[in-house]
């Protein structure tokens, strides 16, 4: 069967086309705490689920720069939307590593949603045909809307713990409504159980070998989409939420900027301050500085897919520094723009605070915060190991 692939232009623009419903349900998903099934049926008919199906399940298979330019620009319409489905590229992408019977079962039901927990607490003991999982995951965005869930576990096999990725159906998960938080609400992040879960041994994957570009399956063994490293492939598709974010923050910004004065001052017109000059242009530049680093990024997965030349351990480490500078430069964006809103932007109908609050959840994240992924491209420029796996 064939079909048609969108090309990024249409893609960005489905994404665009979103924008108005997503800015329409944001406060229904702070006050609920997830998205609405709207937007999760808005997101599914537009085709975007399938950015990172495989193309013989009839999905996009998308370079790494069409997900980057998709994601934020669902961004400029709400965060915790952008967030979320950039679990689902990343779950649904890691879901294509599995043995092609798992895809088999997996991607049997069109726009199927995926998500996934990369840190691994908790345990996968080995029994006849599989592994008992059994353990906690915290941050499980998406889950609340997912059929599949790809967490990491650690194996306790003979030869030692190991940590591995296992394709859980959601439904053999307990939901554990822990989402009480500043930012990005709406993504629903909850935590999820598993009590002795059986997962057949088909759909456990070793990590070791996956964060080295070794996977199981046959079907996607030639394609540059699947055969990009694990951790490049993550760290640029969730910088897209960030940059997507900061260019919210600007558009909010100026849609109430016409008509608002500068109260105690006389200006009349914030437009007219030379000092509103200054910190739009500000503003302005970090996004554009957000910008370059998320594609960078981008751009080198995409070139080494294509080119299939080895990566560099450098080159591994300018992707989370890539990351970190999306994050930081897009929050001191929205920073700017967020202290020049005035006191009226503290009302939860007004954009600018929740923009402020999801950009700052996201900089605290482990893997996205800037400081720990300067820190560890500094280390190997300066010639020393890496002190994490996870590159």
């Amino acid at each position: 069967m064939t079909h048609k692939i969108p090309s990024r232009r249409e893609l960005v623009g489905r994404a665009s086309e979103l924008a108005p419903l997503l800015r329409k349900n944001a406060l229904w998903e702070e006050e609920n705490r997830r998205l609405p099934d709207e937007v999760v049926d808005a997101l599914t008919e537009s085709g975007l689920l399938n950015l990172r199906v495989p193309t013989r399940y009839g999905g996009y298979e998308c370079d790494m720069r069409t997900v980057v330019e998709v994601i934020a620009e669902l961004g400029r319409g709400d965060g915790s939307t952008a967030w979320v489905m950039s679990v689902f590229a990343i779950s649904t992408w890691m879901a294509g590593l599995f043995p092609d019977e798992v895809q088999d079962e997996v991607f049997a039901q069109p726009g199927v949603r995926v998500s996934g927990i990369l840190s691994p607490t908790a345990t996968a003991v080995p029994v006849d045909g599989g592994v008992l999982l059994n353990g906690k995951w915290g941050f499980n965005s998406g889950v609340l809307h997912s059929s599949w869930d790809t967490n990491a576990a650690v194996l306790m096999s003979p030869d030692g713990p190991q940590p591995v990725m296992a394709a859980v159906p959601t439904a053999d998960l307990e939901i554990v409504d822990d989402w009480h938080t500043a930012g990005l609400r709406g993504s629903g992040s909850v935590s999820t159980v598993a009590r002795d879960v059986f997962v057949p041994e088909a759909r456990v994957l070793p990590m070791g070998p996956v964060l080295q570009g070794v996977h199981r399956s046959r079907a996607n063994a030639d394609s540059p989409v699947f055969n990009a490293p694990f951790m490049p492939t993550a760290c640029a598709t969730i910088s897209a939420p960030a940059l997507g974010l900061a260019k919210a923050a600007k558009d909010a910004f100026l849609e109430r900027l016409p008509g608002r004065k500068i109260t105690y001052t006389a200006y009349e017109n914030q437009s007219e301050a030379p000092l509103t000059h200054l910190q739009v242009a500000k503003a302005v530049t970090g996004i554009d500085e957000a910008e370059f680093h998320a594609l960078r990024a981008a751009d080198l997965i995409d070139a080494h897919a294509l080119d299939g030349t080895p990566w560099t351990l450098e080159e591994r480490a300018r992707v989370r520094l890539d990351l970190g500078a999306t994050c930081v430069r897009a929050k001191e964006a929205v920073d700017v723009l967020n202290g020049a809103s005035g006191g009226s932007s503290v009302f939860t109908d007004v954009p600018i605070q929740r923009i402020e609050r999801d950009v700052q959840t996201l900089n605290l994240h482990a893997i996205l915060h800037p400081d720990t992924n300067f820190e560890l491209y500094g280390r190997i420029v300066c010639g020393l190991e890496p002190n994490t796996l996870y590159l």
